[in-house]
């Protein structure tokens, strides 16, 4: 056993160190060669705006990134083991300047001395060809190199150098090496093997990956939980998908959430179609409870189904020592959010209903009309799940799912050692009064 565990730790140094020992020579031999033209370029005077005929197809190279690659597949550690080595070489070269625009946010047009910065630094985590030039124009190279850069750190890829996409391009080389190198840590302690047919939530990037055959089948977008109340780690299988489900407030916010809001709006629970049931069976008037009590009543609150039930029409169920569940949610306008850290634990999915027409494609009877036609009944309904789907709720801030792409994602709950990698400004933001969670909160 321990000759063997040898063996793995000597690979992965032999890998490490010529992936770096090939990265530094590359990138070495390219700044010797290319910084005096660089240098010449930058001070040229009179140049003018040559770089605004670039080719504006540049502008596509956000779309580059994407892949059907799941972000867990085995072949990916190969790629962030390289990562890592080009990251060791650019680090080594002193990595890459900070861009400080002066004005308003650069984008396509702008003219600016930072843009010439900026380019600089798109060039060397290699979002920008060198053939681009240097020039203080933000052209549609740049427009396109900063779409991919935004794409690649989970930003809308608007070309825009906003306030996270600055945060984000601000980042130190070495503290983005530190960040490949905690994640290597998290995948080589991932089971070796996920399963023929399995879901992962990825949680710093509020992602839903369905994968069948190592292949993305499905991509949604999620919301998680936030810093407050964290999603936890999951390892877990599908057991059954409830259309039309009921919500059973956990005792956690109904202490937390529905105490407070009862003693400010005493219509709430009606409004909200929630029923107070005692341990008989029995429905219980709200009207005859102290909501000023210190501790909440030894009653199940219980939402009907419905359009404003807080997991609206679908609920995905695994076992889990949280007793947390993936769903549907009423309140859609919030997957258009940048910032999708907004749960009680649990997952809400954006179009839900095709991540379960995928769960279900196997189990007889229940294709797309047949949900669809249960759904509108409003009766809550089980349905026994009859493939084998694994559940990985993971958390994993930067991987490679294609060579040379890296994606970086926001440290969420402040796991990778660094504060600046937490860079969404709402992390820990408590929802306002007079809302509730649509979720349930860990127990």
């Amino acid at each position: 056993m321990s000759n063997k565990t040898d063996l793995v730790a000597l690979s992965r140094r032999t890998l490490l160190r010529g992936a770096a020992t090939a990265a530094m020579s590359a990138v070495a031999g390219t700044a010797m060669a290319q910084s005096s033209a660089l240098d010449e370029l930058i001070n040229a005077p009179r140049r003018g705006n040559w770089d605004d005929q670039f080719d504006a197809k540049a502008s596509s190279g956000a779309a580059n990134v994407i892949s059907n690659v799941p972000m867990l597949s085995p072949n990916n550690k190969i790629n962030i083991l390289q990562a890592i080595g080009e990251y060791q070489a650019i680090v080594a070269n002193g990595g890459w300047p900070q861009v400080n625009p002066t004005g308003d946010a650069l984008r396509l047009g702008s003219v600016d001395p930072a843009v010439a910065v900026l380019r600089q630094r798109l060039m060397v985590s290699g979002d920008l060809p060198r053939s681009a030039g240097m020039s203080n124009s933000f052209d549609s190279y740049v427009d396109g190199a900063v779409k991919r850069f935004q794409a690649r750190h989970g930003l809308p890829d608007d070309g825009v150098l906003g306030e996270f996409s600055l945060k984000a391009l601000n980042v130190s080389a070495d503290t983005r090496l530190m960040q490949l190198n905690k994640n290597l840590q998290r995948f080589e302690e991932l089971k070796p093997d996920l399963g023929q047919r399995y879901i992962v939530v990825n949680i710093p990037a509020a992602h839903v990956e369905a994968v069948e055959n190592d292949t993305v089948a499905l991509r949604n977008t999620a919301i998680v939980g936030r810093e407050s109340r964290p999603s936890p780690l999951v390892e877990s299988k599908v057991s059954d998908i409830i259309l039309n489900p009921y919500w059973t407030a956990p005792r956690s916010i109904v202490q937390k959430d529905i105490m407070p809001l009862m003693q400010k709006d005493p219509t709430y629970l009606a409004r909200n179609n929630i029923r107070l049931i005692d341990g008989s069976g029995n429905e219980v008037a709200p009207e005859t409870i102290d909501w000023f009590a210190p501790k909440a009543p030894n009653l199940t609150f219980r939402q009907d189904p419905g359009k404003i039930n807080a997991m609206s029409s679908v609920k995905i169920n695994f076992p889990s020592p949280d007793a947390v569940y993936m769903h549907d949610t009423p309140t859609q306008g919030l997957f258009n959010k940048l910032m999708r850290f907004e749960s009680s634990g649990c997952v809400r999915v954006q179009n839900v209903r095709d991540l379960v027409v995928w769960v279900l494609k196997n189990t007889p009877g229940w294709d797309r009309q047949h949900i669809e036609q249960v759904i509108a009944t409003r009766v809550s309904t089980p349905i026994k799940v009859a493939d084998d789907i694994g559940v990985h709720w993971v958390y994993i801030t930067a991987w490679s799912s294609k060579d040379n792409i890296v994606q970086f994602r926001d440290d969420i709950y402040h796991k990778d050692g660094d504060a600046q990698l937490a860079l969404q400004a709402n992390i820990g933001v408590e929802q306002p009064a007079g809302s509730i969670e649509d979720d349930i909160l860990p127990q």
